[in-house]
Protein backbone atom coordinates (compact mmCIF):
# COMPACT_ATOMS: atom_id res chain seq x y z
CA UNK A 1 0.00 0.00 0.00
CA UNK A 2 1.52 3.11 -0.86
CA UNK A 3 1.30 5.68 1.75
CA UNK A 4 2.10 9.46 2.89
CA UNK A 5 3.31 11.16 6.02
CA UNK A 6 0.46 12.42 7.57
CA UNK A 7 -1.92 9.72 6.44
CA UNK A 8 -4.09 7.98 8.90
CA UNK A 9 -4.28 4.04 8.55
CA UNK A 10 -5.39 1.14 10.13
CA UNK A 11 -3.12 -1.41 11.18
CA UNK A 12 -3.23 -4.82 13.33
CA UNK A 13 -0.88 -3.45 16.03
CA UNK A 14 0.39 -5.25 18.79
CA UNK A 15 -0.52 -4.63 22.09
CA UNK A 16 2.84 -3.43 24.50
CA UNK A 17 2.52 -6.57 26.60
CA UNK A 18 1.30 -10.30 25.46
CA UNK A 19 1.11 -11.39 21.75
CA UNK A 20 -2.41 -9.79 20.98
CA UNK A 21 -2.96 -7.48 18.18
CA UNK A 22 -5.85 -4.67 17.87
CA UNK A 23 -6.96 -3.15 14.64
CA UNK A 24 -6.24 0.84 15.08
CA UNK A 25 -5.19 3.74 13.94
CA UNK A 26 -1.89 4.70 13.52
CA UNK A 27 0.12 8.09 12.12
CA UNK A 28 2.43 7.81 9.04
CA UNK A 29 5.89 9.88 10.30
CA UNK A 30 7.85 8.76 7.61
CA UNK A 31 9.14 11.30 4.85
CA UNK A 32 7.53 10.93 1.85
CA UNK A 33 10.92 10.10 -0.37
CA UNK A 34 11.60 6.52 2.41
CA UNK A 35 7.71 5.82 2.02
CA UNK A 36 8.41 5.73 -1.87
CA UNK A 37 11.48 3.87 -2.05
CA UNK A 38 11.50 1.27 1.16
CA UNK A 39 8.83 -1.44 1.51
CA UNK A 40 8.63 -0.23 5.01
CA UNK A 41 7.41 3.11 7.10
CA UNK A 42 7.19 4.33 10.44
CA UNK A 43 4.13 5.04 12.14
CA UNK A 44 3.41 6.91 15.62
CA UNK A 45 0.28 5.13 17.55
CA UNK A 46 -2.82 6.98 18.13
CA UNK A 47 -5.00 6.67 21.11
CA UNK A 48 -8.13 7.55 22.59
CA UNK A 49 -6.66 7.70 25.98
CA UNK A 50 -6.28 11.52 26.18
CA UNK A 51 -5.84 11.77 29.82
CA UNK A 52 -2.25 12.28 29.10
CA UNK A 53 -2.37 15.01 26.10
CA UNK A 54 -0.45 17.87 27.92
CA UNK A 55 2.71 15.99 27.50
CA UNK A 56 5.48 17.02 25.11
CA UNK A 57 5.94 14.24 23.44
CA UNK A 58 1.64 13.55 22.59
CA UNK A 59 -0.66 15.75 20.34
CA UNK A 60 -4.09 16.05 20.51
CA UNK A 61 -6.49 15.39 18.09
CA UNK A 62 -9.81 16.98 18.64
CA UNK A 63 -12.39 15.74 16.11
CA UNK A 64 -14.76 18.76 16.70
CA UNK A 65 -12.39 21.54 15.20
CA UNK A 66 -12.29 21.77 11.26
CA UNK A 67 -8.92 21.37 11.77
CA UNK A 68 -8.85 16.87 12.73
CA UNK A 69 -11.98 16.50 10.78
CA UNK A 70 -10.16 15.08 7.75
CA UNK A 71 -8.27 12.53 10.21
CA UNK A 72 -10.87 10.07 9.94
CA UNK A 73 -10.88 9.63 13.67
CA UNK A 74 -14.29 9.12 15.09
CA UNK A 75 -13.59 10.36 18.40
CA UNK A 76 -10.87 12.44 20.45
CA UNK A 77 -7.54 11.16 20.04
CA UNK A 78 -3.91 11.60 20.90
CA UNK A 79 -0.64 11.09 18.71
CA UNK A 80 1.58 9.24 20.86
CA UNK A 81 4.85 9.77 19.62
CA UNK A 82 6.78 8.36 22.25
CA UNK A 83 5.19 4.99 20.93
CA UNK A 84 6.36 4.35 17.48
CA UNK A 85 7.20 1.62 15.46
CA UNK A 86 8.35 0.58 11.56
CA UNK A 87 6.16 -1.68 9.84
CA UNK A 88 6.13 -3.49 6.46
CA UNK A 89 3.64 -1.56 4.19
CA UNK A 90 1.79 -4.04 3.09
CA UNK A 91 0.80 -4.90 6.63
CA UNK A 92 -1.24 -1.84 6.79
CA UNK A 93 -5.31 -2.14 5.79
CA UNK A 94 -6.08 1.29 4.40
CA UNK A 95 -5.81 4.76 4.86
CA UNK A 96 -8.93 6.48 6.73
CA UNK A 97 -7.96 9.83 6.46
CA UNK A 98 -5.16 12.71 6.96
CA UNK A 99 -3.66 15.22 9.28
CA UNK A 100 -3.58 18.95 8.10
CA UNK A 101 0.42 20.52 8.18
CA UNK A 102 -0.93 22.63 11.30
CA UNK A 103 -1.01 19.22 13.31
CA UNK A 104 1.50 17.74 11.45
CA UNK A 105 3.92 20.89 12.62
CA UNK A 106 2.83 19.72 16.14
CA UNK A 107 3.73 16.40 15.75
CA UNK A 108 7.34 17.20 14.43
CA UNK A 109 7.64 18.97 17.79
CA UNK A 110 6.42 16.00 20.16
CA UNK A 111 8.78 13.44 17.82
CA UNK A 112 11.61 15.72 18.78
CA UNK A 113 10.91 15.64 22.23
CA UNK A 114 10.08 12.06 22.84
CA UNK A 115 13.44 11.35 20.89
CA UNK A 116 15.85 13.85 22.72
CA UNK A 117 16.40 16.17 19.43
CA UNK A 118 15.39 19.17 21.43
CA UNK A 119 18.14 21.27 22.85
CA UNK A 120 16.25 21.55 25.98
CA UNK A 121 15.45 17.83 26.44
CA UNK A 122 18.12 16.31 28.01
CA UNK A 123 19.49 18.46 29.71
Amino acid sequence: MNVQRGDVVLLSAPFTKGKRRQVRPMLVVQNDVNNARMANTILAYITSNVSRSDEPTQVLIDVSLPEAQQSGLQKNSVVSCENILTVVRKDIHRAIGKLPSTLMQQVDEALKSSLGLSQDVGK
